[in-house]
Formats: C-alpha cells, sequence, structure tokens
C-alpha cells in the first residue's frame, strides 16, 4: 500500500508532487503580476480557478504580454 493506504497516492505520489509544484509555482507568479498591474478580476479568477497553471501562463504571455526575461522583475 502507498502512502494513506491507497496504492494510487504511492504509485502516483512524486508526480502529484511536481504537478502540485507546478501548479503554485504559475499560479504565484500569476497572481503577483495581476496585483501589480491593477487587474482585481484577473486576481480573483486566477485564484479561484485551477486549471494546473494553463490559465496562469496564458495570462501571462497573452494578456500581460510580458517576456520570459520579465517574468521575474520588479517593473509592473
Amino acid at each position: 500500500m502507498g502512502v494513506w493506504g491507497s496504492p494510487w497516492v504511492g504509485s502516483f505520489g512524486p508526480a502529484l508532487f511536481l504537478l502540485v509544484l507546478w501548479s503554485i509555482f504559475w499560479k504565484g507568479l500569476a497572481l503577483w503580476h495581476s496585483g501589480r498591474r491593477g487587474q482585481p478580476w484577473w486576481f480573483v479568477i486566477l485564484l479561484v480557478v485551477n486549471t494546473v497553471g494553463i490559465l496562469e501562463i496564458a495570462y501571462l504571455f497573452l494578456i500581460a504580454k510580458l517576456k520570459l526575461s520579465e517574468l521575474f522583475s520588479k517593473k509592473a
């Protein structure tokens, strides 16, 4: 048996952990940028909807039109 008595969690545990880390990273980055840009609707949508990073990546690159080099800059 796996970690909490479930064979499913034991066999997919590492992949699930990486998926959670991936999602938290992109969600945090998108929330930070939407908050700094003064976009409360995007902030709420990104906070509530869980798309495993897909919506967050779309927001950052398609809506906010950020470049990869701008993701971690302090400029809004």
